[in-house]
């Protein structure tokens, strides 16, 4: 795995192209992976294929606003996220915090001191994240706190439906788990729709999904996984 791969990942959430643009730059050229997203709708279809460790996101924005966003994210999601913002009065700031942001800055701001917060974000959340624990499947690992997949090395996209499965899995590696634990007890998705992901992951994590290693059907019971 290169360094680069290594990086931490972050999303910028941000209308303005030119600012989109000049801060990927900017970031990638300090060690940062980063993907950018015009709109909200983008940063969450961007969310359903990878694990972010941090989210920079701007107010200002057609449609859904910056601050809506973000309390949506954290009804479900504990990602950092990092507010930017061309209001600068304290009562954006708290408004901005009470949404559910993690820090506050204002345009214009020094790309140094970006640095210093975005790195102290990720500080506090490596302290109190739970240890990274990589799941070996042959060619693939699976990541459980970032529920990142790779193969070969290379990131491999997962609905949030894939991953929810593969996390589960991954956590109870070596037990069988029933096609209706699989569906949940409250959801409406089928037995059947299970096998069809299950199909889709075999796919992505075995090297010929038609006679699996990994991910194997246990007869009258459903699916479990192993590793190695």
């Amino acid at each position: 795995m290169s360094l680069k791969d290594e990086a931490s990942h972050i999303l910028i959430v941000d209308d303005d192209r030119r600012i989109r643009e000049l801060l990927k730059s900017y970031l990638t050229s300090n060690g940062y992976r980063v993907t950018a997203a015009a709109q909200a709708d983008e940063a969450r279809k961007a969310m359903m294929s990878f694990a972010f460790d941090l989210l920079i996101v701007d107010v200002m924005m057609p449609g859904e606003s910056g601050l809506s966003l973000t309390r949506s994210l954290r009804e479900t999601n504990d990602v950092p996220i990092l507010i930017l913002s061309a209001l600068a009065e304290s009562s954006d700031r708290i408004e901005g915090l009470s949404s559910g942001g993690d820090d506050y800055i204002s345009k214009p701001f020094e790309p140094q001191e970006l640095l210093l917060r975005i790195a102290n974000i990720l500080r506090r959340k490596t302290k109190v994240a739970a240890p990274i624990q990589d799941i070996m499947m042959g060619s693939c690992s699976f990541n459980l706190q970032r529920g990142e997949l790779r193969r070969d090395g290379q990131t491999v996209k997962l609905t949030s439906r894939e991953r929810d499965l593969l996390r589960l899995f991954a956590e109870r590696r070596g037990e069988a788990i029933s096609r209706n634990e699989l569906a949940g007890e409250n959801s409406s998705e089928s037995v059947r729709a299970v096998d069809v992901q299950i199909n889709r992951l075999r796919r992505k994590i075995e090297a010929d999904p038609a006679t699996p290693v990994y991910l194997q059907t246990v007869r009258g019971s459903g699916y479990i996984l192993y590793t190695d």
